[in-house]
């Protein structure tokens, strides 16, 4: 072999050793994020797990790890005190604890839920009916659900004594069987995440359950966002930004192929039931995120004006000692044009 020969392997074979490197170097310069979820893996955290799995986050230069929620309410404090950079959370409970600590209280960037899900979850065959049926029963939920967070502000718009009715707290697995056994006469939590719990224990939703819910009684509220904390929308906007971008996507292709967003979830939890989650995530697509206003908005984005009534309700009602604005709540600084976000669901 010539030297110049030699000298070619020798420069190949360097170059081959650093190409490795090189195509790895993109890992290493990647942005971590901690995010919590609303709740267990099922159905309609798909969309999360898509934009995961086709490297949507990859390609923003996020390395995203989620983990599991325990109630809408609970992401707010977690990301508030640094433990996660994202949740995924009712906003709701951000606007009270914006109203009790403005300077650490984190800001929704994508609204996700647009129509009030919370409810009160009673037995068809019994006596409640209406609100005022609440008085003198005991009714349960987890510490950290959004509908407990805010039945005093539906015992104010409702006219009835919250101080007739007791409250029991208990694990948010046991709040379905306990309902069905009589040990509580009626159950907080979102609409479809009490319709399809108890389908999974064998309950005929439509004949044995009956729904008291909150936007019935005047309660237009939003509920679930992506929440960040402000250190990371100030210090890392492009971060946040690819975030939203990334989720979109994940939306628009659980929107495209459903069944693919179940997938994502059974890749990670494999024992759930795929049909049930398939027919969970079909229902908070129609029923918790397709509110008419995003045909003009998009999905992701909110009425000002109708998240400020949200803010007066929440402070009139909890009696709140601050009435955050709009705008220390909600930002839509890093949504995607509007024309790249869903306007209709279905």
């Amino acid at each position: 072999m010539t030297s110049l020969a030699r000298r070619s392997v020798i420069a190949l074979g360097a170059a081959l050793a650093i190409a490795p490197l090189a195509n790895a170097a993109p890992a290493f310069a990647e942005t971590k994020l901690k995010m919590v979820l609303n709740w267990k893996y099922q159905g309609p955290q798909g969309p999360f797990f898509l934009a995961d799995d086709r490297g949507y986050f990859k390609a923003a230069g996020l390395e995203v790890a989620m983990d599991q929620g325990n109630g809408s309410g609970a992401p707010i404090p977690l990301v508030a005190n640094g433990t996660y950079d994202v949740g995924f959370g009712d906003i709701n409970a951000l606007i009270q604890f914006a109203a009790k600590k403005p300077e650490d209280a984190p800001i929704a960037v994508y609204v996700m839920f647009n129509q009030p899900p919370f409810t009160i979850a009673v037995k068809a065959d019994g006596p409640i009916k209406t609100p005022k049926d609440l008085e003198g029963k005991t009714l349960g939920g987890s510490t950290n659900d959004a509908a407990l967070k805010l039945f005093p502000a539906f015992c104010k718009i409702t006219k009835i004594d919250c101080s007739k009715i007791s409250i029991t707290n208990m694990q948010p697995n046991l709040r379905e069987q306990m309902l069905m056994k009589g040990q509580i006469d009626g159950a907080f939590g979102y609409v479809n995440t009490i319709r399809f719990s108890a389908k999974l224990i064998g309950v005929d939703v439509d004949k044995e359950l009956r729904f008291i819910n909150y936007g019935d009684y005047g309660m237009d509220l939003y509920s679930n966002a992506i929440i960040v904390s402000k250190k990371l929308a100030k210090d890392n906007p492009a971060a946040v930004r690819g975030l939203v971008a990334a989720i979109n996507h994940g939306i628009e292709d659980a929107l495209k192929d459903p069944d693919a967003a179940v997938a994502a979830v059974a890749k990670r939890e494999p024992l759930i039931k795929v049909a049930v989650e398939r027919e969970r995530l079909d229902a908070t697509l129609k029923l918790e995120m397709n509110h008419p206003e995003i045909a003009k908005i998009g999905l992701g984005n909110v009425d000002m004006s109708r998240l400020k009534r949200s803010i007066d309700i929440l402070v009139e009602a909890n009696n709140l000692p601050r009435t955050p604005t709009p705008e220390e709540i909600f930002t839509p600084a890093f949504l995607p044009p509007v024309d790249e976000r869903p306007k209709k669901l279905f």
